[in-house]
């Protein structure tokens, strides 16, 4: 992945080294630089508002954590890259959780003649609402492919696996989506 230089600073790598041995300013720049980015990637993984802001700020307190196990292996885009996704995919199986303990309570309540409100997640993109239903290694390919843009060698590096691994994941996806997506469009 292309590491970017600032003109105003420290690099990414030299924050992040500082950071790792305890520098509290380093890590607050680095907070502070990569926040919108952070959120921006959480708000297209769950195209909600709040959630992606929780999603942010709990990649900010891991952050805290994880920054002790830096090593510089790759760009810290990269790696913040990975951390924001595996807390939407956190956050993502926390919601899934609480939309089943919710139906489950409705239909108790049905059940009891009560009436009960459910979650409903928001439904303003119809292809993205499509992408987060694939399976884990589809979506991330989607969402870092489509969503942020990057060519199949980054996305590769984020996910850890080989850019032929990618490709494959975004075929399959599209396969998907095209089922889907033709479907829901039969219904309409």
């Amino acid at each position: 992945m292309e590491v970017k230089t600032r003109s105003e600073g420290p690099s990414d790598q030299d924050l992040a080294d500082r950071a790792s041995i305890g520098d509290r300013e380093a890590f607050s720049m680095l907070v502070e630089r990569h926040y919108m980015f952070i959120h921006r990637v959480a708000w297209k993984w769950c195209r909600d508002r709040s959630a992606a802001e929780d999603i942010a700020q709990n990649v900010c307190l891991r952050l805290g954590v994880a920054i002790r196990n830096w090593r510089n292996e790759s760009a810290f885009k990269t790696w913040l890259y990975r951390i924001t996704i595996n807390a939407a995919h956190d956050h993502a199986r926390f919601v899934a959780r609480e939309m089943r303990k919710a139906q489950a309570m409705a239909v108790h309540a049905a059940a009891l003649g009560e009436e009960i409100e459910t979650y409903r997640p928001s439904h303003s993109d119809y292809v993205w609402d499509a992408v987060r239903t694939l399976p884990d290694k589809q979506r991330d390919a989607m969402l870092l492919v489509y969503g942020e843009e990057l060519n199949h060698a980054d996305a590769a590096a984020v996910m850890g696996c080989a850019e032929s691994t990618v490709s494959y994941h975004l075929h399959a996806a599209r396969k998907q989506l095209k089922s889907l997506l033709g479907k829901s469009g039969a219904e309409q």
